[in-house]
């Protein structure tokens, strides 16, 4: 990719907030040597890999990999069988610990989470445990040794330790006996490691000792005592004994590190591959961006894009598309209307999609590979070099066109401006002929009527215009295909206060053919506003039909279980009652077939009779349907299609389907039944309708269960609510969900500032009865969705 095309569309101020993002110094360096590629296999992996570690941070927050700091020269010193310093096998086992710890972030939270392409990284870490816990108990820090490194660096410690005390307490014996009035103070210090005291000047010949230094006025010299002498000597063998051990104990850890050079060579490798992949999920989440589909044959089509420099409450996305029916598009319109931001917007993200970098724009955009993108945009005239405007323009178009071809992507800004405007046109309509036959996909923006008519007239050719408000004399900054944008010079003068008789005399001006074309335009605008409009509303109701569709569907689909659920338990409950009756007769008949054989009295007999008598009552009162006294008083005017009601006699809830006719007679539906009833044997029931019979309602929780099947959505909506308020409406929300059955429902929280998200997740990961969370797919919602999986 060309330097010229990076600097032009900045793609160098993309990579300085991709660097922001890195967390360690050989991370940051990898971002800054990112460039686009022209390699699809590459870029698609990349932008799996960015998409995977986006998911991550939505899930479980940011990770930090500072302490991967470079150990590879440390590496090679101990593959020599050199002895590593304190600082860099303490760095050795930061470097181990993160380790560990970014291990463990990248452990999914349940067993049955799907598995992405970053896992390989995570599980190809290495902790080294034992080594890093190792080092850090034998170091404390940059400056101190542990004294439990080793047994002889203990003991040596010790040692010094009780001869500073013989010494302090001899130099005590001193200062305070038959040398007290020759000290200038009475305090011990020490002057090249050796103990001394302060002895004044006059008097260095009354103390015995050796004279390390004196003061700076000479007032005071500092002797050491010959009574310590030896006790010093010793202090100092024993602090080099000390300096061989600690030499002793580093050696040993770097030998500890020997046999792990590959592990560690990889952790560095992949922990600063994991910093640069979760930087780039950073600047992602940072801009809200998402992973672009990419193709080979040049088509661009871009959806609700933003230019990723311009503030997101500020800038206006826009819809491009090109290479499809067109792969020329010619962006008319007045000044500060937005053309030369939809020209960097389109070239900007293509160099971020090639670089393995999600683009701010929404789910499924598509962008083409290119081998080269080329970018003659901004006023690059040189004085040193003697070149004007239109000269510098020039210069850039010529280099396109010696190396321009199918496999690049061109973008113009004013194309032929800064020469005369008749012979710019021509030239502008020249080079945009040269590269459409070449089949090169190319943007730009210009002026000139011509070059709208050269793009209405010639095939794969299309024009494009920023959107101007008339009325409010400022740009909506709107990129609208297939319409020809006007300069609207004479709107704005006239709104701005010049007057009408100037503005008739500018239009007579105009010959006949350019006020028409003008006019054209105008009427073409007009019309496409008023078929914006109408687009909207028919979008608009098909949402509404489709929601309406898919409520409808749910509900049928409830209805269905429950008619299905409360068949099963009538057939069980009948099959009981046959099997009951069945036994119950079987064992009268082996009575009447004794009675017969023996002599039984009729009493006994006739006991036997009524017994039959009550079980044969018994179950007929199980089968059959009690009647209810009459006490509706509902008159036809009470009564609505749709309404609940109960019938009497039969003792079932319904929904009314039809109005009473003269006599009262009207059709209610009860559950899969449709019945003919009169008024007199209803009642209001304004609670939801309910299939159920007397034998089937058999515990409360049962009616519950079913009241909650059927009025439960599958889906919550927490758009628009603080996390306190989304958390308690969630709350009860699924316990619906759970104590209805619903197998999985979807909760809808955005993508925003992904606060929302994650206190849903948070909050998810300590409910039992979730079985699984995992943000939505494709066609679910995206990361703007998360699907909860109950437990059964």
């Amino acid at each position: 990719m060309n330097q010229k095309a990076l600097k032009t569309l900045e793609f160098y101020k993309i990579i300085e907030r991709l660097t922001a993002h890195a967390s360690s110094p050989a991370g940051k360096s990898l971002c800054q040597e990112l460039k686009p590629s022209d390699d699809l296999s590459i870029i698609e992996t990349m932008q799996q890999q960015t998409a995977a570690a986006l998911s991550r941070l939505f899930k479980k927050g940011n990770i930090s990999f500072g302490n991967a700091k470079d150990i590879r020269a440390s590496l090679k010193r101990v593959e020599v069988g050199s002895t590593l310093g304190i600082a860099e096998l303490l760095t050795i086992a930061g470097l181990l610990e993160n380790c560990a710890r970014v291990k463990s972030y990248g452990r999914h939270d349940r067993e049955n989470d799907p598995e992405d392409c970053l896992d390989v990284y995570f599980q190809s870490l290495e902790p080294l445990t034992p080594v890093s816990s190792e080092i850090r108990r034998c170091i404390l820090s940059e400056d101190e040794i542990s004294d439990d490194a080793s047994p002889a660096l203990r003991s040596i410690r010790r040692s010094i330790k009780q001869l500073g005390d013989k010494i302090h307490t001899e130099l005590s014996r001193i200062i305070t006996g038959s040398a007290r009035d020759y000290l200038q103070d009475s305090l011990v210090t020490t002057r090249d490691g050796r103990y001394c005291i302060p002895v004044k000047a006059e008097h260095k010949n009354s103390v015995s000792g050796i004279i390390h230094d004196q003061s700076s006025t000479g007032s005071t010299v500092f002797i050491e005592p010959a009574a310590i002498v030896k006790l010093n000597n010793d202090i100092r063998q024993l602090e080099i004994k000390e300096a061989e051990e600690i030499e002793v104990i580093l050696a040993n850890l770097s030998e500890l590190c020997a046999p792990h050079l590959e592990e560690l060579h990889t952790d560095f490798k992949i922990m600063v591959d994991l910093d640069f992949i979760f930087a780039r999920a950073a600047l992602a989440m940072e801009q809200n961006a998402s992973m672009p589909v990419f193709n080979r044959n040049g088509f661009i089509r871009l959806k609700k894009a933003r230019h990723p420099l311009i503030d997101r409450k500020k800038v206006v996305p826009i819809d491009v598309s090109l290479g499809g029916h067109f792969h020329l598009l010619i962006i008319t319109g007045p000044n500060t209307g937005g053309k030369t931001v939809s020209l960097k917007t389109v070239g900007l993200l293509t160099l971020m999609g090639q670089a393995g970098l999600h683009i701010p724009a929404m789910d499924r955009s598509e962008l083409s590979v290119f081998r080269e993108v080329y970018a003659d945009i901004g006023d690059e005239q040189s004085i040193e070099q003697s070149l004007s405007t239109f000269s510098s323009h020039m210069t850039n178009i010529v280099s396109f066109l010696e190396d321009a071809d199918r496999q690049s992507l061109v973008l113009f800004d004013e194309l032929g401006a800064g020469t005369d405007p008749t012979e710019g046109a021509a030239l502008a309509i020249a080079i945009l002929s040269t590269l459409h036959k070449r089949g090169v996909r190319t943007m730009a923006t210009t002026h000139y009527s011509e070059l709208k008519l050269f793009a209405l007239s010639t095939p794969g050719v299309e024009n494009g215009s920023c959107e101007f408000n008339v009325d409010t004399l400022s740009p909506t900054y709107r990129l609208l295909i297939g319409v020809p944008g006007k300069s609207n010079a004479f709107a704005i003068s006239s709104k701005l206060g010049l007057p009408d008789y100037i503005i008739k005399k500018a239009k007579e001006q105009l010959t006949e053919e350019e006020e028409s074309f003008e006019d054209v335009i105008t009427n073409l605008e007009a019309s496409r506003i008023t078929l914006e409009k109408d687009r909207m509303e028919a979008e608009r109701y098909k949402t509404e039909i489709a929601a309406l569709k898919e409520e409808l569907e749910s509900k049928q689909e409830k209805l269905d279980q429950r008619r299905e659920k409360i068949i099963s338990q009538a057939n069980e409950e009948a099959r009981r009652i046959l099997k009951e009756a069945k036994e119950y007769a079987d064992e009268t008949m082996r009575k009447f077939h004794k009675f017969g054989k023996e002599n039984i009295s009729a009493k006994e007999l006739e006991q036997e009779r009524e017994k039959l008598r009550k079980k044969m009552d018994k179950v007929d009162n199980k089968l059959s349907i009690k009647p209810v006294a009459k006490t509706g008083k509902l008159t036809a005017k009470d009564l609505r299609l749709g309404d609940g009601i109960k019938i009497l006699s039969l003792n079932l809830k319904g929904t009314v389907s039809s109005l009473p006719d003269s006599h009262g007679n009207l059709f209610v539906q009860a559950g899969i039944m449709r019945m003919k009833v009169n008024l007199s044997d209803l009642e209001r029931n304004p609670d939801e309708a309910e299939i159920t019979g007397p034998k089937l309602a058999k515990t409360g929780a049962g009616k519950i269960k079913m009241s909650k099947s059927s009025s439960v959505s599958t889906e919550i909506n927490l758009l628009g609510k603080t996390v306190d308020e989304a958390l308690a409406e969630l709350d009860k929300y699924l316990d619906d969900a759970y104590l209805a059955h619903l197998p999985s429902v979807r909760i809808v929280h955005g993508k925003g500032t992904g606060a929302l998200r994650k206190g849903v997740h948070n909050y998810l990961k300590k409910q039992r009865h979730v079985k699984s969370y995992r943000l939505g797919e494709f066609g679910e919602g995206d990361a703007g969705v998360t699907i909860v999986e109950f437990k059964k």
